[in-house]
């Protein structure tokens, strides 16, 4: 009675793998009139991976970068395929291959299930792979333009004043130089720059697809004057008083310096640090107003270029106003040195309340250049001026610039020595004066 059931099985067992089998075509058939299979190109285009690269060998541009592929795919999968980025991989495997030209199988992954490939283009990639080389090469410096005349550029200081250029051989064994430009036209002064150097061959053209080390390098050009010229501040010299009522704001000069010759040394050694102008004439003058004034240049002394200097002269309604000549006092100066200011004696404009500015004293104000931390040699500075009255303001300091000279002071001697600020006597400041 129990071998019953298992003749029953083995009898008709064909009929049951029979109705198995049917019972999955039934189900296959259903799930793919549910979730059709479709045919269609890619959307995007897949960027194609290089994997197993030598690290001295360097791969070249000129190849294939992308892969266009046709697949088939339930009609479910297609958004994921289209929309995910990571579903579709393609790679070319660059493992155990040596410099030259090669052609090689792109490989492609597909994560969704049930996708099958039916067309890729393309199926494999040209590659050129170089050598990797290092080369040092050192920084040559183009210096575009001149400095003004009476000015010359020193040769420049490059830091670091060689770079390691990394790259395919055939690029780098075109550069010939590695260059950095720097325009010095006009300029009067130290030029610093930090600069990007460009690879260049025989042709004088950019050679690319190289890694510089450092990338920048840091390019001073010092610029000074040359052997019988001076820089000096140009001081407008004024004659008369503006009309009654009336009140001097300021007077701009254009350039405020100029650059003088002398084939005399010592005449322009001579020189305060600054030049005045011919006497400008503000007589009964109510409005602003401008004009052309020569310097007054010592003899033997030019200048280089226009011997003109432009003077706008600002004129403005006034309550009150006061001009006072006040001596330079130098601060701040660091043991050791020694200072002088050129000019010694500055002239203030100051706009008040007539009371006040009456009443105003010299002692009363200051008029200070501050040296702290300054080293020797010149300096073009800007003096301050502080303990105003309340209610007064500076319309300005004529010379706007002081040049300061620092020096070390001399051997002190046994008898003690003051201190390296200079003091003015009371008797040389004269007394303000409203003006009318």
């Amino acid at each position: 009675m129990k071998l019953a059931p298992l003749r029953w099985l083995v009898k008709n067992l064909s009929t049951l793998f029979l109705a198995f089998v049917l019972a999955v075509i039934v189900w296959v058939s259903a799930v793919w009139a549910a979730d059709p299979n479709e045919s269609h190109v890619l959307a995007r285009s897949i960027p194609v991976e290089f994997i197993g690269q030598s690290p001295n060998l360097q791969l070249m541009d000129n190849h294939q970068t992308s892969v266009t592929l046709t697949l088939n795919a339930p009609s479910s999968v297609w958004k994921e395929l289209n929309d995910n980025l990571d579903s579709v991989r393609a790679w070319v495997d660059l493992t155990n291959i040596e410099a030259g030209e090669t052609t090689l199988p792109v490989q492609i992954q597909i994560v969704p299930q049930l996708v099958r490939i039916v067309s890729q283009v393309p199926e494999e990639i040209a590659v050129h792979l170089e050598p990797l080389v290092t080369q040092s090469f050192p920084i040559t410096v183009q210096l575009i333009g001149t400095p003004p005349t009476g000015y010359k550029a020193d040769q420049p200081l490059i830091d670091p004043g060689s770079v390691i250029v990394t790259g395919p051989e055939s690029s780098v064994s075109k550069v010939k130089e590695l260059r950095v430009a720097i325009d010095i036209s006009g300029e009067s002064e130290t030029v610093d720059l930090t600069l990007a150097p460009i690879p260049l061959d025989a042709g004088g053209r950019a050679v690319s697809g190289m890694v510089l080390t450092p990338d920048k390098v840091q390019v001073k050009v010092s610029i000074n004057l040359l052997g019988g010229y001076r820089y000096v501040i140009v001081r407008p010299v004024t004659l008369g008083l503006v009309a009654n009522g009336y009140k001097l704001t300021n007077i701009y000069v254009t350039p405020p310096g100029l650059v003088v010759f002398s084939s005399d040394p010592q005449l322009l050694e001579d020189l305060p640090g600054y030049v005045e102008t011919k006497a400008i004439d503000l007589t009964n003058a109510s409005d602003d107003f401008e004009t052309l004034v020569e310097l007054n240049l010592p003899e033997g002394v030019s200048a280089v270029g226009d011997s003109k200097v432009l003077i706008q002269v600002s004129i403005a309604a006034i309550e009150s106003s006061l001009a006072v000549s006040l001596p330079v006092e130098i601060v701040g100066l660091t043991p050791g040195l020694q200072a002088t200011a050129s000019p010694l004696v500055v002239d203030v404009i100051l706009s008040g309340p007539v009371p006040v500015l009456n009443s105003l004293k010299p002692s009363d104000i200051r008029v200070k250049i501050d040296l702290t931390g300054f080293d020797g040699g010149t300096f073009q500075l800007l003096p301050v001026v502080d303990f105003l009255p309340e209610g007064v303001s500076i319309v300005s300091i004529l010379p706007s610039t002081i040049e300061v000279t620092i020096s070390q002071a001399p051997t002190p001697t046994i008898t003690p020595t003051p201190s390296g600020t200079i003091l003015p006597t009371a008797s040389q400041t004269p007394p303000p004066k409203a003006t009318p």
